[in-house]
């Protein structure tokens, strides 16, 4: 009969419930992010830690709100993490009690136009929205938000349906929060129109339906890398929507979904958000500025304010108040 030594014993414990340990880590992640960000992310957080079990479920940001409110409803939660573009979701949620308090060591590096001093949530992206154009149809680049009034754009510049798209959403909230309600009414006056999701209203500028929409920086500059005939241009004043991240209170993967956090918001994590076109939430990651884009600090300097809570409480009437002046 073989015998283990002490320490033979002791490695065979180390294996075995170490084992156990590795296994027992998962992670659910519910993203509006697209495709290939966050599986890039998945794969390279993999890499940094293979005893995670990884998954995620993409969607847009009303439907990821609607499935989470189902699954409380129901009382099974399948989600560990949330990381979408709908400021007021977090603060919502952070007031019913469905957040996990967690800041990240990483948190002291981000820089963003919203924070939660309670450390709830922390911005983990910085999407940035952009007059997208199509250059067949405007020769100079537009300037100024104004220059979407000018009869050049007349019946050819578009805007996301904000109840589809909560980039959209919140884009609405800080044009008229900078230039009054009389900026919607103007567009509508010169021809603007409501259009589907974001990256619907950038597909029809590319093939020239539109002349001009208002375009998520990632989602622009996909299309214009892969030879669309469009520009994106940035007005002095940036539409900045940072897209918090946020653990729910009482899940069993508690820490699978802090390391998600720390990898998400630290350096090589930022790089590879800043690598599929859109701005990280760090000034010391690398920003591609071919197309208008800056660094953190300086999108933060150029961002339109925004009174997030009021904007929580006024969603619904942004969302209805916009579509009835654009009807």
């Amino acid at each position: 009969m073989k015998r283990l030594s002490v320490a033979g014993i002791a490695v065979a414990l180390i294996v075995c419930f170490g084992g156990v340990a590795v296994a027992g880590e998962k992670l659910m992640v519910y993203t509006s992010m697209k495709e290939s960000l966050i599986g890039k992310l998945r794969d390279a957080f993999a890499k940094k830690h293979p005893e995670v079990s990884f998954d995620y479920y993409s969607a847009g940001a009303g439907k990821l709100m609607a499935k989470v409110a189902a699954e409380r409803q129901a009382g099974k939660l399948t989600v560990d993490v949330l990381w979408h573009s709908e400021v007021p979701d977090f603060f919502q949620l952070k007031k019913e009690g469905a957040w996990e308090k967690y800041m990240s060591p990483e948190a002291a590096a981000v820089q963003s136009t919203v924070k939660d001093p309670d450390g709830f949530f922390t911005p983990a992206r910085l999407g940035t929205l952009g007059i997208a154009y199509n250059t067949k149809k405007i020769t100079a680049a537009p300037k100024a938000w104004s220059d979407m009034l000018d009869p050049r754009f007349k019946d050819g510049f578009a805007i996301a349906n904000p109840a589809l798209s909560g980039t959209a959403m919140m884009s609405v909230a800080l044009l008229t929060n900078t230039f009054g309600w009389e900026y919607i009414q103007k567009l509508k006056a010169n021809g603007a129109k409501i259009g589907a999701g974001s990256g619907q209203v950038v597909d029809d500028t590319a093939s020239g339906d539109f002349k001009a929409s208002l375009a998520p920086d990632y989602i622009a500059i996909d299309k214009i890398k892969k030879g669309a005939t469009m520009g994106l241009a940035y007005p002095p004043e940036m539409l900045v929507v940072p897209s918090p991240i946020a653990i729910f209170k009482g899940t069993p993967n508690l820490k699978a979904a802090q390391k998600f956090v720390d990898f998400l918001l630290s350096k090589d994590g930022q790089t590879i958000v800043a690598s599929e076109g859109t701005l990280p939430v760090r000034a010391d990651v690398v920003v591609d500025t071919t197309h208008g884009l800056v660094k953190a600090d300086e999108a933060v300097k150029r961002a339109m304010k925004a009174d997030y809570l009021k904007v929580m409480a006024e969603k619904e009437q942004i969302i209805q108040k916009f579509t009835q002046t654009m009807r």
